[in-house]
């Protein structure tokens, strides 16, 4: 009779983990890639970011010209005759020559209406000018209440002084673009109403007004520089589709993505489209870099996964290590980030008022900021013991202040965790030479132990006393302990303890060892006193010293 005893599983070899943790999600990461690829080739899906984006920049293009048509239409405006002062139209033309009409109604039947002196020998311009004085003179005796409540509400709603429209206008044979404005001169008033206002001719929005706003919108156009892409701008009739005017990256061709005016311009449109390609070019230049990139990624992956095969197996504790390591001091540089921020926004918000609260959130966020400062300064010090490069700075020190200083930049959080805190200090001690930071980060290090292992009772004493040829500092809890077997080993660099609580409770395990290199850099000793679940007594034996200050390397 055969009989089966229980089936063993063998734990699989690190290296068959490794390739099947590593190698398996890059291969179905590159599939997903090829597969996100051709998605984005078969549905056009770059061409439609790439036309958003355009549209975006078209928008920001419109918003800028009509900035500037306002300038500089308030601007003229501001230099327009008062209404007692019809006169002065002439005077309001000669200075303003890209004006091509201007005119002022004081009423019903009163209108003086005035074009460019210079080019009334035109024909075409004189029969313009006879037309449009003729239409002004019947639309604003009929709606010249409209005209006025559209400027007020203008200035009401935009803080403009001034509305814009636009309309076509026929000159000799041909339909001219031409804009509009409209806006309350002065001496207007309820009673006595008045509307002036004056016209842009398309001659010098094509010549003069939308090549220099284009050129505002894209200060840096070159059309021979290749080292970037540039889009070309334009802006046509809607009718029509040759460019009233163009960017100097323009360079023909219909745009590839359009949008309308708005306001202030209606009837124009604007265009746009990349100088020497097209859009569907550069998409699909893009989706071929894309799948060069995956492939020579993919090359690399290979490669690296053959050079990680030899390797892996002695670099996997340590990566391990590394890890935890990170994952641990993350959090415990995320705890006083955290306060800082919070009573900084509390500050920052105002919504404290007394300004007693206004100095105790002060003096958190300053602890804190001591305190992160403090867990920073202990990785670097481990850095620097690590490279052989530890220096330590002795002077005489007074035990008692700095045992007391560290204690309350450490207070807060003391009380914050719901700790019982007892400190006794004797004051008769004799100065010790002392690296002041390194005894005191070291004391941190024992009280910031002794408030993260104990759970339950929470109890935290720290004793400074003279104790025969050494001054002692104690810090004592009533956590959780440390058993008899594993009092030596937690002075190691990356050692945590096995219980449960310490693996759940983040921590660097670069603590003790800290201190246990300055205490023996300073000539003393540490020691424990411990047991499970009776809390711990951290010693250390500081020697009276009598030699002069000293620089001394580790």
């Amino acid at each position: 009779m055969v009989k089966f005893g229980p089936r063993r599983w063998r734990k699989p070899p690190p290296m068959l983990v490794f390739m099947l943790a590593v190698m398996l999600p890059a291969a179905a990461l590159i599939v997903v890639n090829i597969v996100w690829l051709r998605h984005i080739q078969r549905d056009k899906v770059m061409d439609a970011a790439i036309q958003r984006d355009y549209q975006h920049m078209l928008k920001i293009a419109e918003k800028r010209i009509v900035e500037r048509a306002y300038e500089t239409s308030e601007t003229a405006s501001a230099q327009f005759p008062d209404v007692d002062d019809s006169d002065g139209l002439d005077t309001f033309l000669k200075t303003h020559p890209e004006i091509a009409h201007a005119f002022l109604w004081t009423g019903k039947g009163n209108l003086d209406f005035r074009s460019q002196p210079a080019r009334m020998t035109d024909p075409d311009f004189q029969a313009e000018n006879k037309e449009l004085s003729s239409e002004f003179r019947a639309l604003f005796d009929l709606w010249s209440g409209d005209h006025i409540a559209m400027v007020k509400r203008n200035e009401a709603v935009e803080g403009r002084h001034v509305y814009i429209t636009s309309q076509s206008v026929s000159r000799g044979n041909k339909l001219q673009f031409e804009s509009f404005v409209n806006f309350l001169p002065r001496g207007s008033t309820p009673d006595h109403p008045a509307l002036a206002g004056f016209v842009y001719d398309e001659d010098y929005l094509k010549n003069s007004f939308f090549p220099q706003a284009l050129n505002e919108v894209l200060p840096n156009e070159n059309p021979n520089d290749t080292s970037h892409q540039q889009p070309g701008i334009m802006i046509r009739k809607e009718k029509e589709q040759a460019p009233l005017a163009a960017s100097l990256c323009w360079e023909g061709g219909a745009p590839e993505v359009e949008r309308g005016f708005d306001s202030v311009f209606p009837g124009l449109i604007l265009g746009i489209r990349p100088h020497g390609t097209t859009i569907a070019d550069i998409s699909n230049h893009w989706t071929r870099l894309a799948f060069l990139s995956l492939g020579a990624l993919s090359l690399l992956m290979g490669g690296g996964m053959l050079f990680a095969y030899r390797s892996v197996a002695r670099e996997l504790a340590l990566a391990k290590l590394k890890s935890d390591f990170v994952s641990n001091v993350s959090h415990e540089l995320r705890t006083p980030l955290s306060l800082i921020r919070l009573y900084a926004e509390t500050l920052e918000l105002g919504r404290i008022s007394s300004p007693g609260k206004h100095q105790e959130y002060y003096e958190i966020i300053r602890k804190e900021s001591e305190r992160l400062t403090s867990l920073i300064n202990n990785i670097l010090d481990f850095s620097r013991i690590e490279a052989g490069k530890k220096e330590y700075s002795f002077r005489e020190t007074d035990m008692a202040d700095l045992v007391r200083s560290t204690l309350d930049s450490y207070r807060f959080e003391i009380e914050q965790n719901g700790f019982q805190f007892e400190q006794k200090i004797d004051n008769n001690l004799p100065p010790l030479r002392v690296d002041r930071e390194a005894i005191a980060r070291s004391l941190l290090n024992l009280v910031n132990n002794a408030v993260k292992y104990s759970a339950t009772e929470k109890y935290l004493g720290v004793h400074l006393y003279r104790r025969d040829d050494g001054v002692n500092i104690e810090v004592v809890d009533h956590g959780i302990g440390i058993p008899l077997k594993e009092q030596l080993k937690i002075f190691e660099k990356f050692y945590r303890v096995g219980d449960p609580l310490v693996h759940n409770t983040k921590g660097s395990g670069l603590g003790l060892s800290l201190v246990r290199h300055i205490v023996q850099a300073h000539g003393g000793v540490v020691a424990v006193e411990s047991a499970p679940g009776r809390g711990s007594k951290f010693i250390i034996t500081l020697p009276v010293q009598n030699s002069e200050v000293q620089q001394v390397s580790a």
